[in-house]
């Protein structure tokens, strides 16, 4: 499998990571599994979260390019624009 890897400066990696964290709704608690009554500490950290969050981003938009592409070649090899006319023209 291949790597994708990114480049982050020392000084920037807790703002990215804060920043995924905050937009995608990483939570300190979390409703314990076992008793939705209680909360428990998130066992997921910021880090391993914002990292999750970057691999769904892309395939999120692998998915959307890849269906979008087949949309628009079903419709290109489609009929879809029938000859309609007036016969009073």
């Amino acid at each position: 499998m291949a790597i994708f890897s990114i480049e982050i400066a020392d000084n920037d990696v807790s703002r990215v990571i804060e920043s995924l964290c905050v937009n995608y709704g990483w939570q300190e608690t979390i409703s314990d599994p076992n008793d939705p009554m209680h909360n428990i500490a998130n066992p997921e950290t910021k880090d391993v979260f914002a990292n999750r969050m970057v691999r769904q981003f892309l395939r999120e938009h692998v998915v959307k390019y890849e269906t979008d592409k087949a949309i628009k070649a079903i419709q290109e090899s489609l009929n879809i624009n029938p000859d309609i006319r007036d016969p009073q023209l």
